[in-house]
């Protein structure tokens, strides 16, 4: 791992890190974070206060600091590891402005640079998915429990694709799933409050290292004040599809409930509870549950059960029928250069498509000359949507084209391309 990631480094630390485009700049390498640490800065209020102590943070695979140069201003200290001696090399030069952040080569699988519970926040992006061992990933999500603070939280991504690849690499590393991401939270004692992505590149997770039995006046009765679309305003879920899910806007909902402890019921069936949120000022959690599948329609009743026992008043959640599917294509790049969209500079096209539950009928043209080299797959069950990379036809010589997408009869998109090459 050193050895290829050190290569890498070597060779373009920004493309392999970004996976944005060849020969960033430093700005523009930067500037790719802006979402992520968004994303990750949102989770920052599931902390307890610091109580005049500093607040520290740790990124498992920092590379060349993307994320510690906007992530520092959020903590007193942040420190990065990386396996890749070359990528820490590249972090200290490019964090040299950054006093409080602290990039750290390490040798193996472990954080045991770090004593016990001396973190609050720990995160890691486009890391796991890279090791192709897994005994090593386990090791580290080990360790980011231990070196997690009570309270403490960490907000991890890893690959969650079905574990269909006879071998990994370094590259196309190992895959988990969400069942052992339960189990692993179950062994460890963190409470598990996100699972996102699931069966996805990208999926999510969300830990918090239990602080002692709050003590005081019990909390207030349970109570669910409300049932929504989870991505919408809307009052209605479809039953199946892409927006199959609901929040649930919960009063009082216990410390400790995650979700391996919280069952949400529709119509006796269960759910997967997917997210739990940090409980507002008005003590209010939400609480998204993608719903079963077969369920009828009509208004049905939602259960919520904590360890097995019910823990507020059934509410009533509208359910009416999926809207049809529309395939459509929702992005079209370079298949290397992912910002050069239109531009074909390697002669690799990729493209995604989505609500397509059967991608077999995909087909694609250059001025009529059937595209070569089709590969695809399912890159998201959620949203069916597929990844498909392709290439130019050999005959298909520099300039502009007309490339057309098929998926059976149906035609995804008819659009001019320049190939540079």
């Amino acid at each position: 791992m050193r050895a290829e990631w050190n290569a890498r480094a070597q060779e373009d630390a920004h493309y392999y890190v970004a996976f944005g485009r060849r020969d960033q700049d430093d700005a523009e390498f930067f500037d790719t974070a802006k979402d992520l640490v968004g994303e990750l800065a949102g989770e920052l209020k599931r902390l307890p206060p610091p109580m005049g102590r500093l607040r520290r943070a740790l990124e498992i695979g920092c590379g060349p600091g993307r994320l510690l140069r906007p992530m520092s201003r959020y903590f007193d200290q942040i420190y990065g590891v990386d396996v890749s001696d070359a990528m820490i090399a590249l972090a200290k030069e490019k964090l040299r402005d950054i006093p409080n952040a602290f990039p750290h080569a390490i040798a193996g699988s472990d954080l045991r640079l770090f004593p016990d519970r001396h973190f609050d926040f720990v995160y890691s992006y486009a890391v796991f998915q890279h090791i192709p061992d897994p005994d090593v990933v386990f090791s580290y999500l080990r360790e980011t429990a231990r070196v997690l603070r009570p309270g403490g939280v960490a907000r991890l991504q890893i690959n969650g694709l079905p574990k269909s690849s006879k071998g990994y690499t370094t590259w196309e590393g190992v895959r988990v799933s969400a069942a052992e991401i339960h189990a692993l939270t179950r062994e460890l004692g963190v409470e598990l409050l996100a699972l996102t992505g699931v069966e996805s590149q990208y999926m999510w997770t969300t830990w918090r290292k239990p602080e002692k039995a709050p003590t005081g006046a019990p909390p207030g009765i349970c109570r669910i004040r409300a049932l929504s679309n989870a991505f919408s305003s809307e009052q209605a879920v479809p039953v199946s599809g892409r927006l199959a899910c609901f929040a649930a806007s919960v009063e009082n909902l216990p410390v400790g409930c995650d979700l391996n402890s919280l069952t949400v019921s529709i119509d006796e069936v269960p759910g997967r509870v997917s997210f739990i949120g940090p409980r507002e000022r008005n003590g209010f959690s939400q609480v998204n549950v993608f719903l079963p599948k077969n369920l009828r329609t009509g208004l049905l009743p939602v259960r919520l059960d904590w360890h097995g026992q019910q823990l507020a008043e059934e509410k009533f959640v509208r359910i009416i029928p999926p809207g049809p599917a529309v395939p459509r294509l929702s992005s079209l790049t370079d298949a290397i250069n992912l910002m050069s969209t239109t531009r074909i500079e390697s002669r690799l096209v990729k493209a995604s498509i989505e609500e397509v539950d059967d991608i077999a009928t995909f087909s694609a043209t250059v001025d009529g000359t059937s595209v070569t080299r089709i590969e695809t797959f399912r890159a998201d069950p959620l949203t069916e949507r597929w990844e498909v990379n392709f290439g130019i036809p050999e005959s298909v010589f520099p300039g502009g084209h007309i490339l057309e997408l098929r998926l059976g009869g149906r035609i995804l998109a008819k659009m001019g391309i320049e190939v540079t090459q």
